[in-house]
């Protein structure tokens, strides 16, 4: 069993009135746009699960338009965008336009959507309601990293329901995934972990085809393009080939002949993710090749299909030596990926994560989207919560999410005017968006934080990340709070005090998580491996290149001119701003810089009182988030209930364990007492003072 999540479609009133007659433009169903069939046949599948959940009434699909009486119609409308739409509603006449299947089905959630947002509600008639709305990114898209034994790595929900066993599953909960997934917007999804290995490389063999088939039929149902990642060195592992060389022209015929057996079994297959010359997997820079010459190859093998190459920009040095203070992760990205700017074909698109290093609570935006000017990209953050509490913690990342697309990266153009390729402006937002050819490849992906649990995503409320990335890649310009009312009301209801209680919860827990965590732009500072719970030197001296440097003195690492460099990578005025700590943003300043504890911020408290106060202030937090759930226990589905209780009551205990192992670690390093007096687990060693 599983829920609904925000698909419940809880009633609004038991109507008295007869069925209400669906209308369908029959031009869908036409030679030629059979596809375009498959997903208005999901939208009237909605249509009739939403109007008997909200209304009581059943639905009658009827082959004449309505014309004086209720109805909903869906109409064929040419000259609009791909997957625009426009909703129209009143006297019990509701429309929804769209020139293509999946501008209806977007249209028809959004309805469905609108009527239980609308205040009073209470009979489909009483909606008076318009709204157009065109997606602002064209790729919107799910990155699951799910392995074929049913494991998911960096998952925190259950296993996966997409594999089991070195089986590929394609039962009921793909269909209401597909059906989740496309009810926010998304159109593209990656099933398997981008670190492909044992079966999941024969993924692209006979062995699998007819059952990822199966799953490319059911996404294409719901508009969803199916995606898979690839193992670069099959040649060598799927054919009789003793390399993977880019340049080699048996390795190029070898991926022309396999992509053209892939797409008569797949033929709706979206493309390849591929994750090369990364953490161990294989890539082109085993053979002296550089990135593009791998990303190029695959792309022309995939051109004929109209198939695209996702390409991964998370690509550094994992064997660093921790004593090399200029050696610097974050620099990889940039160094490896702007030479390249100009060099890839039309149809690969650069996947660049947030941040420079990976996915922490707090990081600069990566200086890659200002550098490539040239070059398709597509932004990719992480719902599924790694570094962020694992879905044990409560923690709203959309507030995140808004940061890093409204961040400037102060492009310039060649002809001096700040407008980078062919968009307007210059933030995140903008640069995804229109892709730097004016195409359509490009756009934001999510690693996804789904699995097999009742609730889909392990916490309850972690089910806001995932209707929140979708609504958001959808309509860039959707608040944090927009976003976390919508999601609060079709999951739980409109009980005024559920309401204000989960809203307050979800708007403070990134930022709460934030304080008993990381201070000021540090992260890392957590187990090795499974990277949960508090280990201030657990990668202190390891081989990844994740460091706090933390001495007697001062924390930080210095990414300035004189440090690794790593400001230089940015734009002007960001470069400048970025090494100068006066000028730094102070969230995060120890990311940039090393600084001594004494170091005076603009609140007035230095550095260690920071670190202090904040991780009293976070733990604070998390047991007001407990008290204030448990004040609407009376409102809330029993079995709903205990489980995010459960997740709640850790999280305070946890949130504990948090605040005394960091702040005594840099009560111990600095010699520096509270100066509130509070306690905090430590004596001091004659040497420190």
């Amino acid at each position: 069993m599983y829920t609904n999540c925000w698909l419940a479609y809880r009633q609004l009133y038991k109507s008295a009135g007869g069925g209400i007659p669906i209308f369908c433009s029959p031009k869908f169903y036409k030679q030629g746009r059979r596809q375009e069939g498959r997903i208005i046949d999901s939208a009237i599948l909605e249509i009739e699960k939403g109007i008997m959940g909200l209304f009581g009434r059943k639905t009658i699909l009827v082959e004449e338009e309505p014309e004086d009486r209720e109805g909903i119609c869906l109409v064929l409308i040419e000259d609009m965008e791909a997957e625009e739409y426009c909703i129209t509603a009143k006297g019990g006449r509701g429309t929804v336009a769209a020139a293509d299947g999946r501008g209806i089905l977007y249209g028809v959630f959004a309805m469905l959507r609108n009527l239980q947002l609308a205040e009073g509600l209470r009979e489909f008639e009483e909606w008076d309601y318009e709204e157009a709305c065109a997606p602002d990114n064209p790729i919107r898209m799910l990155n699951h990293w799910d392995n074929l034994d049913g494991s998911i790595e960096r998952g925190y929900s259950g296993e996966s329901f997409f594999f089991k066993s070195n089986e590929v599953l394609t039962g009921e909960r793909v269909e209401e995934y597909a059906r989740l997934a496309a009810s926010v917007g998304i159109n593209a999804a990656v099933i398997n972990n981008v670190n492909v290995k044992e079966a999941a490389t024969e993924l692209i063999t006979h062995r699998y085809y007819e059952k990822v088939n199966r799953i490319s039929d059911i996404f294409a149902s719901y508009g969803i393009d199916l995606y898979l990642s690839i193992n670069y060195a099959s040649p060598i592992e799927l054919g009789s080939l003793t390399t993977a060389d880019p340049c080699d022209g048996k390795v190029i015929q070898w991926w022309k002949d396999k992509a053209a057996e892939i797409w008569e079994h797949i033929p709706l297959l979206g493309g390849f993710l591929v994750k090369a010359d990364s953490e161990g997997r294989p890539g082109p820079f085993t053979y002296g090749r550089t990135h593009s010459d791998g990303a190029n190859m695959l792309a022309d093998a995939l051109l004929p299909y109209g198939g695209r190459i996702l390409w991964r920009c998370f690509v550094y040095n994992c064997t660093q030596d921790w004593r090399d203070t200029k050696t610097d992760r974050a620099n990889a990205a940039y160094d490896h990926f702007k030479p390249l700017d100009g060099s890839f074909r039309d149809n690969v698109i650069l996947q660049i994560k947030n941040g420079p290093m990976d996915f922490q609570v707090r990081e600069p935006v990566s200086p890659l989207f200002g550098a490539l000017s040239h070059t398709n990209i597509m932004l990719e953050v992480q719902a599924a919560q790694e570094y962020t509490g694992q879905q044990w913690h409560v923690c709203y990342l959309i507030p995140w999410f808004k940061e890093i697309l409204e961040f400037d990266m102060c492009c310039i153009s060649d002809s001096g005017r700040k407008k980078p390729c062919q968009n307007p402006e210059s933030r995140v937002a903008d640069l995804i968006r229109g892709g730097c050819r004016g195409g359509k490849n490009c756009g934001i992906a999510a690693v996804a934080n789904t699995g097999n649990d009742e609730n889909w995503t392990g916490h309850d409320l972690a089910a806001a990340n995932f209707y929140g990335f979708g609504r958001l890649s959808f309509q860039t310009s959707l608040t944090a709070e927009q976003i976390a009312k919508e999601w609060i009301i079709l999951t739980f209801g409109d009980n005024k005090k559920v309401m204000e209680n989960l809203f307050t919860i979800l708007l403070m827990s990134w930022q709460t998580y934030e304080k008993y965590t990381s201070p000021l732009g540090i992260g890392w500072m957590v187990n090795p491996e499974h990277h949960y719970g508090p280990n201030v030197d657990g990668y202190e001296y390891d081989r990844w290149g994740t460091y706090h440097r933390a001495d007697s003195k001062g924390i930080g690492v210095d990414r300035s001119p004189a440090g690794t460099g790593f400001c230089n990578r940015y734009n002007e005025p960001l470069a400048s701003m970025f090494a100068d700590a006066k000028s730094c943003p102070e969230e995060v300043l120890l990311f940039f810089h090393h600084m001594p504890y004494s170091h005076q911020l603009k609140s007035g408290k230095t550095i260690i009182q920071h670190i202090y106060d904040t991780h009293f202030e976070g733990a604070q937090d998390a047991a007001r988030f407990l008290e204030l759930f448990e004040e609407i226990e009376p409102y809330l589905d029993k079995d709903a209930y205990d489980r995010i209780h459960a997740r709640m009551l850790h999280q305070k205990e946890h949130s504990v364990e948090w605040r005394d192992r960091i702040n005594t670690y840099f009560y111990r390093m600095s010699g520096i007492p509270d100066e509130k007096g509070r306690k905090i687990y430590g004596v001091m060693a004659s040497f420190i003072k």
